[in-house]
């Protein structure tokens, strides 16, 4: 028989992977409407960004209570650590999507506008890291998280390019510039996504491990900014 203890182990695990796949989709929302140029969409991501922040809310409480209920030895400890860590990376994601939104109502009316970069595959490659690094929290492998951890580096590179092509365009077309900006920031936002989906393989690493290779796996970036961007 399970005893109380593991059963909260139990609904802990099973809440945070629900707050991670509404994450996922505010991800995919949020690339939505930027391709669609709707607002609609923009809006649902909205919505679901006030789900993701009471689920963490609810998390971080279940997660408490489990580390007064008892103290944890090794691995439980571990796993509730990570899980608290974990939840604070998702709920930075449900932020990131919503500045996604945000951009991509500004870039709405510009309806002719062709973006010089390719966003839906550069969505397509975080979206992947967001759901792998969720896949090795749900089956406890190591080996998947570190796979995570090396598409880092490929995110990166998309946002470098983006970069530089955007900028280029700001100097041919500088009536648009604003909203070139918008975009540029999308794929900021994006690389921020893939950053904390980086970091949700490092946690189940540490879990399942009990190895820290933060400092290890790649090289520190500069403070975040995740929070939604004033519309």
């Amino acid at each position: 028989m399970r005893t109380r203890f593991q059963q909260g182990l139990d609904e802990l695990k099973e809440r945070l992977l629900e707050m991670g796949g509404l994450a996922e989709s505010a991800i995919e929302l949020a690339s939505e409407s930027l391709r669609k140029r709707d607002g609609r969409i923009a809006q649902e991501v909205f919505e679901r960004e006030k789900l993701i922040n009471e689920s963490q809310r609810a998390i971080d409480e279940m997660g408490v209570d489990l580390l007064a209920m008892q103290q944890p030895m090794a691995t439980d400890l571990r796993f509730v650590l990570a899980v608290l860590k974990i939840n604070s990376d998702l709920e930075r994601v449900g932020d990131l999507a919503v500045n996604i939104a945000q951009r991509s109502l500004n870039v709405a009316q510009e309806q002719e506008l062709v973006i010089p970069v390719d966003i839906a595959r550069m969505t397509t490659a975080v979206s992947t890291m967001v759901r792998r690094a969720l896949e090795s929290f749900l089956s406890a492998k190591s080996d998947v998280a570190q796979a995570v951890l090396q598409m880092d580096s490929i995110v990166d590179r998309m946002k470098d390019e983006a970069f530089i092509t955007l900028v280029a365009q700001m100097k041919k077309d500088p009536e648009r510039i604003r909203i070139y900006m918008d975009v540029l920031l999308i794929t900021r936002s994006l690389e921020r996504i893939a950053d904390h989906a980086t970091n949700i393989a490092e946690d189940v690493i540490f879990w399942v491990n009990g190895t820290d290779v933060r400092h290890n796996s790649r090289v520190a970036t500069e403070p975040d900014s995740d929070r939604p961007a004033s519309q």
